[in-house]
């Protein structure tokens, strides 16, 4: 039986409006019926019920079906908002100016990645010289031609004279890798395909080092792939020759395994992980002729990288009794633990480094604000960086040789500019400012302290327009991650500016689970203890509301992936304390998402059902999907995701809409919008974004009663 709903929206109070314009309208919705059948699992004694577990085969005409039919019916209720048009038009023009890309050498060229506006994909350039005239070098809008096939990393050989990239063709994690003269753009013969979760990393000029999974059985999409391996490509030769350096064995089967040559080719560090924090740590010297394996860290505690070295002294960057991370060095002769001394020690602030021009630039995160200090090779420090403001800094790494480096600068309300930065005497001149029309004078960002639940302080930013009233009625969007050790840094956005100058608010904290101050930070949002992010975000909403900011009938709640979980846990959780809910490639169903891809690495973060009872009942008494309750009103709700997500498999939220749409109480919308040749969302062109964040901020406005776009402005029309 299909359920109809008759959404009635009244008028906002907030817009000034005629009679006719304060009529209700209604939207009728007929949702598509989805089957239920009877699947049963059991989970030490406890029978859990997954009727729409047949939305979890990808290849199926009967998913293809569901899907087709449940865009039907969202996209026809979003064309029904009168102001989507508007938004697009606004997003639109917004977005078209041209963003530049910090420079880099390779060779005897400078390279730069620009869009001049509205292009799907940022087209690569290159000039011989500063003053030189740049042509294309790498065109990714020409991959395909709807824009969906996106550059997703690349890497130039040690003279620069050939170039390896990586292509993703519809949002996919599996890649390919096509090999390039980098002297006359001529493709050579070494194209390597079914790669996944790889960066490039060359050996001098002959060939490069990549990771990837065997080709799993069944959906591409979905299958699980838990042994990842290291290869090695010589030039010249075909992919079938490539030699495993890492993996091959039971003995070290991996999750994620990754290798990087040092700057003077002297060292492979190898890493390897079987959850995405914590990892073994080894080394070979590529000097020798055949080289050996040696061990720098052999257990999954901590995380460790080698971030440079001089010879065979090794740099490396570790949280190993120094939660927010340390540089310590140690001959690589003999690099394990014991052996390491302090060079840049532990501080009460986390230290993300990097290297360029001959020295370190250690940045700190001092309540998510950066903070860049410049040291030399024997741990002095030079000078703190003068940064242009508060916010987020990044990209101060060049190779040794340079003089100069470049970095970028941003916040919420002030679009990334590039900076450049003589290394010697410490001086920064604009290098590039985006010509955007917002004016970052008009708005201003506020960072406010909040207790969570069991009085934890967590940090939020609050941005909006200046003068604007806290009087409990402003649109506000609050936006979270809370895991895998991420941070949230100040960082503007265009779309977002949007919501900003039609008078949004748009709060984002710094939950636990995320990186912001170190590891125990992380620690203290996983498994046992995940409840904390869900509590921190909801202490934040209630913040808002008691400080006026919003209130319940004008909150909508946004988060992705890990982000998307948050939503879909708070939705369920608190119903009441938002109007609407925007959960995006969520991991929704936390009894299974192990089984898919490579879930199985997120287990340090999340655990999973079948570690033992109590984990699986920690898991099953917050899972999104298994706990939509009959009688509840959950919030208007609009599920984003893609069909090609194979990070986040798009059955989690196809079995969280069809729960939400089967037991939805109230009279809210229930929608799931899913993109099709599109991902978890790296590489998405430039068309798809737009419309999407039409369609989000539409059906948000729309949903907490705007009949027309609030704080209306005179919007000028480019050119």
């Amino acid at each position: 039986m299909k359920k109809m709903i008759t959404m009635i929206l009244a008028a906002s109070a907030l817009i000034a409006c005629d009679d006719e314009s304060k009529k209700t309208e209604s939207i009728a919705l007929n949702y598509p019926e989805t089957k239920k059948v009877d699947t049963v699992t059991d989970y030490f004694g406890t029978k859990v019920k997954d009727p729409y577990r047949w939305l979890e085969d990808d290849r199926s005409e009967e998913t293809e079906n569901w899907v087709e039919a449940q865009n039907e019916v969202t996209f026809g209720y979003l064309e029904k908002i009168p102001y989507r048009d508007e938004l697009k038009e606004r997003l639109t023009q917004l977005w078209d100016y041209e963003k530049l890309g910090a420079p880099f050498t390779e060779g005897d060229y400078i390279y730069f990645f620009k869009n001049d506006g509205l292009q799907n994909q940022s087209v690569l350039y290159r000039k011989k010289g500063e003053d030189a005239e740049p042509r294309v070098f790498l065109d990714p809008n020409k991959f395909s031609e709807d824009g969906t096939t996106s550059l997703s990393g690349m890497s130039f050989s040690e003279d620069g004279k050939k170039v390896a990239y990586a292509i993703s063709e519809g949002g996919s994690d599996w890649r390919k890798v096509i090999v390039m003269n980098a002297e006359n753009r001529k493709l050579l013969g070494d194209t390597i395909r079914d790669v996944k979760f790889s960066g490039l990393s060359w050996k001098g000029n002959e060939g490069f080092y990549y990771s990837s999974y065997d080709k799993p059985e069944g959906s591409e999409l979905s299958a699980k792939t838990d042994q990842h391996k290291l290869y090695y490509h010589k030039l010249g030769t075909d992919q079938s020759e490539d030699k495993v350096v890492f993996g091959d064995s039971e003995e070290q089967k991996r999750r994620y395994v990754g290798g990087n040559v040092t700057e003077d080719n002297h060292f492979l560090i190898i890493s390897a992980r079987n959850s995405t924090s914590g990892g073994e740590l080894y080394l070979m010297d590529l000097t020798k002729k055949n080289p050996k394996l040696v061990t720098i860290l052999n257990n999954f505690d901590t995380d460790s990288y080698v971030i440079d070295n001089q010879g065979s002294k090794l740099y490396i960057v570790t949280n190993l009794d120094a939660p927010n991370r340390r540089i310590v060095t140690v001959d690589a002769s003999n690099p394990t633990p014991k052996n390491w001394k302090d060079f840049i020690p532990e501080t009460e602030n986390v230290l993300s480094p990097s290297t360029g021009g001959g020295y370190f630039f250690a940045e700190y995160m001092v309540d998510a604000i950066s903070q860049v200090k410049q040291y030399d090779y024997e741990g002095n420090l030079i000078r703190e960086v003068e940064l242009p403001g508060i916010g987020s800094a990044g990209g101060f790494s060049a190779k040794k040789e340079e003089d100069v480096l470049y970095y970028s600068f941003t916040n919420y309300v002030t679009p990334g500019t590039i900076y450049k930065y003589d290394i010697e005497d410490g001086t920064s001149a604009v290098y590039n400012k985006p010509n955007i029309d917002f004016n970052p004078d008009d708005y201003e960002s506020e960072q406010v302290f909040y207790n969570s639940k069991d009085g934890t302080k967590i940090p939020m930013i609050i941005t909006y327009k200046k003068g604007t009233e806290m009087n409990g009625k402003n649109p506000t969007i609050l936006y979270g991650y809370g895991g895998f050790n991420i941070s949230l840094t100040p960082g503007f956005s265009t779309a977002m500016s949007v919501w900003l100058e039609k008078g949004g608010v748009y709060a984002v904290p710094n939950l636990r689970g995320g990186g912001e101050y170190g590891k125990d930070w992380h620690d203290a949002g996983i498994k046992m203890k995940k409840q904390n992010v869900f509590d921190d975000f909801i202490a934040a909403a209630e913040y808002l509301i008691e400080n006026n900011y919003t209130s319940s009938e004008y909150l909508a709640v946004r988060g992705g992936s890990n982000g998307g979980l948050l939503v879909g846990a708070t939705m369920t959780q608190r119903p009441d304390l938002m109007k609407v809910a925007l959960p995006a490639v969520g991991v929704m169903d936390m009894l299974r998402y192990h089984t898919f891809t490579a879930g199985a690495g997120w287990a340090y973060d999340y655990g999973t059902a079948e570690d033992n009872k109590d984990m699986f009942e920690y898991l099953y008494g917050y899972s999104p999907v298994h706990n939509v309750k009959e009688g509840v009103e959950y919030p208007a709700t609009l599920i984003t995701t893609g069909d090609h997500d194979d990070r986040v498999v798009p059955a989690h939220s196809f079995k969280f809409a069809a729960e939400l749409q089967d037991k939805q109480a109230g009279d809210e919308p229930v929608l799931i919008r899913i993109e099709t040749k599109a991902g978890h969302g790296a590489g998405k062109p430039t068309s798809m974004i737009i419309e999407e964040y039409a369609d989000i901020f539409g059906f948000t406005l729309y949903n907490m009663g705007f009949k027309s776009l609030p704080n209306q402005i005179d919007q000028k029309v480019k050119g």
